[in-house]
């Protein structure tokens, strides 16, 4: 594999991408928040929520590519001035996907983090359009790819011009039945011998799993992980989408009070 851009920059030498105030690969950035923007007042609820409890950014989907066409597919236009009006309230820079390259150029006028979700990982024309915005982008890992083709996408983003770029190892899919997806732990040390990108993790949508959650949330900081991406719903019985791997903002703050502690400890130790 020749990845120009990413082997450009070797040893210590990291990107770190800069959101606002916020440093992706300096620390562990947390961006947390609802799966989907379904109305003003939850996704104003959370946003205060997850910022109470530490949250650098904000997450939130305002377009939403199901499985099934007849599920909840986000309130678009409507969603993105949600997120606007959380940003305003919260200061919380915005992190939200794009899913059309004939989008991209309005989303950016919302979207602090452009999103490349799982399925759209190896969608090449979203790519190069990405690639050639002025925002950062979050790339996930594309559920039945391989390190090499993931960071091969990384590399239609970079060729454009856009240097900042976000990696998600959100879980692949396996033979194993228990989790949603199998969180590939592995994939972030092996990122860091391989590319100067930062990296972060989905332990929600890797497990599907609350219980899961908070163990690979940690695992994530042990490996040396950049930061995660968490789903919280301030109600998620009533979410519209993934209800049953959203946490209650009690939850997440339980969760980090965890997070920046062994965040801490490790980096007295040297370890970080």
């Amino acid at each position: 594999m020749k990845n120009l851009k990413l082997a450009a920059i070797s040893g210590s030498r990291r990107t770190t991408v800069r959101v606002g105030n916020v440093k992706v690969g300096s620390g562990f950035t947390v961006i947390a928040g609802p799966c989907g923007v379904e109305s003003e007042a939850q996704t104003l609820e959370t946003a205060h929520a997850v910022k109470a409890a530490g949250a650098d950014m904000l997450r939130g989907g305002a377009f939403k590519p199901r499985t099934s066409p007849y599920a909840f597919q986000g309130l678009g236009l409507q969603g993105l001035k949600i997120l606007d009006k959380a940003k305003e309230e919260t200061g919380l820079p915005i992190v939200t996907e794009v899913i059309d390259p004939r989008d991209v150029s309005w989303v950016c006028e919302y979207a602090d983090v452009l999103q490349i979700g799982a399925r759209n990982m190896q969608n090449f024309s979203l790519l190069r359009e990405v690639g050639k915005s002025n925002k950062a982008v979050l790339l996930k890992r594309g559920m039945h790819s391989t390190i090499e083709e993931w960071l091969n996408c990384a590399e239609y983003i970079l060729n454009e011009g856009n240097p900042d770029v976000i990696l998600c190892e959100r879980g692949i899919r396996t033979f194993e039945k228990y989790t949603r997806n199998t969180l590939d732990i592995s994939a972030v040390p092996a990122v860091k011998e391989l590319t100067h990108l930062p990296i972060i993790t989905d332990p929600t949508h890797a497990t599907g799993r609350l219980s899961l959650i908070p163990s690979m949330s940690l695992a994530s900081i042990a490996a040396g992980a950049d930061g995660m991406i968490v789903e919280v719903h301030r109600n998620p019985a009533e979410a519209l989408s993934d209800k049953d791997q959203a946490m209650t903002p009690p939850m997440f703050m339980e969760l980090m009070a965890k997070v920046r502690k062994l965040e801490k400890i490790m980096k007295a130790e040297g370890l970080r």
